[in-house]
């Protein structure tokens, strides 16, 4: 592989980091905000640090940011992230699973024939 072609590859696996990185933190700033008006404010707060480094060239240096971007993420999760009920891990997902073969569902109850 040539070096531009190196460079590229490098320069957009950095791109999906960051972006895989800011959606992230995204959703986990809304596990910590407890209103909306709280929460535009560290959002705002939050792109203006990514905003910050927008800029840097040195590919050594935006794997640091990206690895101490990282490290912080992890270090300042939320313990209990909100889960909308009725994905997976949710207080609702499969409460109501599906019956199993075999049982039937009998719509005409109490409308027999009498044939």
């Amino acid at each position: 592989m040539s070096g531009g072609a190196t460079y590229l590859a490098r320069r957009a696996a950095q791109k999906e980091r960051v972006r895989i990185l800011y959606r992230r933190a995204l959703k986990d700033t809304l596990n910590w905000a407890v209103h909306r008006h709280l929460f535009y404010q560290d959002a705002s707060d939050l792109r203006e640090k990514f905003e910050a480094n927008k800029h840097v060239e040195n590919l050594d240096a935006i794997d640091r940011l990206i690895a101490d971007g990282e490290a912080n993420h992890n270090k300042f999760r939320h313990p209990d992230p909100y889960i909308v009920p009725w994905a997976p891990g949710g207080s609702k997902f499969n409460r109501n699973p599906t019956p199993p073969s075999g049982i039937e569902i009998v719509y005409d109850y109490g409308r027999e024939d009498n044939a």
